[in-house]
């Protein structure tokens, strides 16, 4: 498997992200591909001793969106954002999965528009692995999206299920609903 990784995105990137990725594929059998200023995470990597090679490769992305931007503008306006080329990345084949640590807004843009979405899902949802002591359980949606509808929650369900199943490997997932809001609806 190889995974695009937005190098840019996230706290103290890119330091922190290369850094991930540095141990990543040392610990484990996957590639990562860092994109983002070449520059800039090559400087990170010969500080630690890394260089590219056939398992961490680099693709330059000359922008990146910040927390603060609106992500739908920002995707736009930025074709060329670590986000972006990323995404680009996967759709094109290249890569098999894509690591954005920045804005989960600009994530879900860029992935709606560059990927679409799964036939029959209506929206979206973010999946958010929790461990604990009888194994993980997989919070989907953690609060992306405040006025879902009942199609809406039964969609991620059934995506949380196949996930929990095909990815995790649970054999016979349970699927429940929680709710954390005082909101009237």
């Amino acid at each position: 498997m190889k995974i695009a990784v937005d190098a840019m995105g996230g706290d103290y990137a890119p330091e922190e992200i290369v850094l991930g990725a540095i141990d990543a594929v040392k610990t484990y059998k996957y590639d990562v591909v860092l994109v983002g200023n070449q520059d800039r995470i090559r400087e990170v990597m010969a500080q630690y001793g890394a260089t590219e090679n056939d398992r961490l490769t680099i693709v330059q992305a000359s922008q990146v969106i910040e927390m603060g931007e609106h992500p739908a503008q920002a995707i736009r306006k930025k074709k060329d954002a670590s986000i972006v080329v990323a995404t680009k990345l996967v759709k094109q084949g290249a890569c098999d999965a894509v690591v954005a640590p920045g804005s989960t807004g600009a994530a879900v843009t860029a992935a709606l528009l560059g990927l679409g979405r799964i036939p029959g899902i209506e929206r979206p949802s973010i999946a958010t692995p929790i461990p604990s002591k009888e194994g993980i359980t997989l919070l989907l949606d953690s609060g992306a999206n405040a006025n879902s509808k009942p199609k809406h929650l039964v969609e991620g369900a059934i995506m949380g299920y196949h996930y929990a199943k095909y990815i995790l490997g649970i054999s016979n997932p349970t699927v429940g609903l929680l709710n954390i809001g005082e909101e009237d609806s």
